[in-house]
């Protein structure tokens, strides 16, 4: 148990950021109106903004990434017996529940993902399927940027254009992911519509490191946006007054994208600090740090598993106090991370809120746990 003389530095994910105050005085003050009927002009400026910014006809204000992707994936599958290529480590696949199948009833054609979050486009033009009656019809693509599981790994621009011209010789509609696409825009230092140039439909994240409380936002064509609204309304996210969410939004897009930057250079503090240590135990490919997401990869996992080290660092001891592994104030540090045992290794998330203060504090606490491992 955590006491008040203990400071936490929650790594596990950007999902704990908070709205920042300025956040909370937008929110306080917004414009609002009934949005279900078109007419919360809060709502309205967040989806213009984001249809600008991405160079797409118009925008939709959904309640998360998932209920993005499942929307995005019944607007693209009209017809029974439609599937969607995914990848096997997307999270479209893995982490929203098969609503592709049990909501939209479309299924999931997964490819393995190669580290870099791509997956090989040969094997891509080996699944498209439909010419046979029976076979189902692949109408959909689906690329998750950045990619999580991969560990934060942007997705190359050239891996994107080559997807996109075999998808129009195909007929098939592509769908980005694209939770975290700031953090990629931010990595390959081009704007986010360049990103998502050749895609149908795009969903990103307000609620993760960009420190909005809820929300994501979908967009495509004008046409593609007219169904989208009538799924969201099936699907139970036609929300009212919902600009005092909105409001978060323009904030995030105002003044948090413009400091992601920051946000990386934390991240590549901590792997840089671990990378340095060299321990035979665990290690992080520090050349692969990409974004604000990365992967302490455990070598001997029989003698030191990932769980283990997240339980380590959880904890504080009489003996890091006295050798000096406090904060300033003398109080002891708990690192919070998350364990992937499946795959050996811990992943950390940086987010607005973790500044360099506290990116220290948790070099200083990951350095120290290191050095107790034999």
């Amino acid at each position: 148990m955590c006491t008040p003389k203990e400071t936490i530095i929650d790594l596990r994910s950007d999902t704990l950021s908070q709205p920042t105050d300025e956040m909370r005085v937008a929110m306080a003050n917004a414009v609002v109106g009934d949005d279900v009927y078109g007419e919360d002009p809060t709502v309205q400026e967040l989806e213009q903004k984001c249809a600008e910014l991405f160079q797409k006809e118009a925008g939709l204000f959904v309640c998360s990434g998932t209920m993005g992707n499942l929307i995005s994936i019944m607007c693209h599958c009209q017809y029974r017996g439609s599937e969607a290529i995914v990848g096997q480590s997307s999270h479209v696949f893995l982490y929203e529940q098969a609503g592709a199948s049990t909501i939209a009833n479309v299924s999931m054609n997964t490819i393995p993902n190669n580290d870099d979050g791509t997956y090989s486009l040969d094997e891509f033009q080996k699944r498209i399927r439909g010419s046979d009656s029976h076979e189902p019809i692949t109408s959909l693509a689906i690329v998750e940027n950045t990619h999580n599981i991969c560990g934060g790994k942007v997705i190359p621009l050239e891996w994107i254009d080559e997807l996109a011209s075999i998808c129009k010789d195909n007929n098939i509609k592509m769908h980005m992911d694209g939770a975290r696409i700031f953090h990629a825009a931010e990595y390959l230092n081009v704007p986010v519509a360049r990103i998502t140039r050749d895609f149908d439909s795009v969903t990103f994240c307000l609620s993760k490191s960009l420190c909005a409380p809820v929300g994501s936002v979908l967009m495509g064509s004008n046409e593609f946006i007219r169904m989208a609204r009538r799924y969201r309304k099936a699907l139970g996210g036609g929300m009212r007054q919902v600009g005092i969410l909105a409001a978060a939004g323009l904030v995030a897009l105002n003044q948090i994208v413009p400091r992601i930057g920051d946000v990386h250079e934390h991240t590549k503090q901590i792997a840089q600090a671990i990378y340095d240590m060299k321990s035979p135990y665990l290690t992080v490919d520090i050349d692969t740090v990409q974004s604000n997401i990365c992967m302490i990869h455990f070598l001997q996992p029989k003698k030191y598993s990932a769980q283990y080290f997240v339980e380590r660092l959880n904890r504080v001891t009489s003996k890091e106090l006295s050798d000096g592994i406090t904060d300033k104030f003398g109080n002891g540090i708990i690192v919070k991370v998350m364990a992937r045992d499946e795959w050996n290794c811990i992943r950390y998330v940086t987010y607005f809120h973790i500044n360099g203060e506290m990116t220290e504090l948790a070099i200083k606490k990951i350095k120290y746990c290191i050095t107790e491992l034999d």
